[in-house]
């Protein structure tokens, strides 16, 4: 599996498909959060804007192989472990983004209030779960589900949207708990399990699905 990672992560990087998403979060956080706001609503912005960059991001992982190149790595690593490690590089990047982003937005917020150490543990879990949250989106809106690159488009964003509005979405939770916290932090645990708990059974039935039909 570490060598299906690695190999993943190097044609994502090589591709420079990444940075499409990157400035787009980099541009989504820059207009969202300002230096010296509450650090828990800039928080909660930074999060839900990391998850329709998830959403690409695990779509492009998923689909940046050609279909020869594919059947070459399926055959030597296995086509689950394939598609898994495609899934797990397209969720892990968003998640390092999204720890920058803490970082950023932690140390040019203003904490007052908030419970000193609680509101960066409270912000890389609610960037967590919507990174997996946004790359159970991608991994649905993708093969093996969706093969046409218009309906894939549409399904990301459509998914996006609903999972930051939805009643329900971890991501929603996620973010909400941030957004309208009174006081000290409150680290959304429970929204980040329900997301790990989401992602995990996205993953599993896509890579048995991918498995049948390819």
């Amino acid at each position: 599996m570490t060598a299906l990672l690695r190999y993943h992560s190097g044609l994502f990087l090589r591709s420079q498909r990444w940075l499409a998403p990157l400035l787009l979060y980099a541009a989504l956080v820059a207009v969202g959060v300002r230096p010296g706001d509450p650090v828990l609503g800039s928080l909660g912005v930074a999060a839900a804007g990391l998850l329709p960059v998830a959403a690409w991001s695990a779509r492009i992982c998923l689909t940046q192989e050609a279909a020869a190149a594919r059947a070459v790595t399926a055959a030597a690593g296995g086509r689950t472990r394939a598609h898994l490690a495609a899934l797990l590089t397209g969720a892990g990047w968003p998640v390092l983004a999204g720890a920058v982003a803490v970082g950023a937005v932690t140390t040019t917020g203003d904490l007052a209030g908030t419970g000193g150490p609680a509101a960066p543990l409270a912000g890389l879990l609610a960037t967590t779960a919507c990174a997996l949250t946004g790359a159970a989106v991608g991994a649905l809106a993708s093969r093996p589900f969706v093969t046409a690159t218009g309906w894939s488009v549409a399904g990301l964003l459509l998914g996006s949207l609903l999972a930051l509005v939805t009643t329900g979405s971890p991501a929603k939770h996620a973010v909400t708990a941030l957004v309208a916290a009174e006081g000290a932090a409150r680290p959304p645990w429970a929204p980040c399990a329900a997301a790990v708990l989401l992602a995990a059974v996205t993953a599993a039935v896509s890579c048995r699905v991918g498995a049948r039909r390819e």
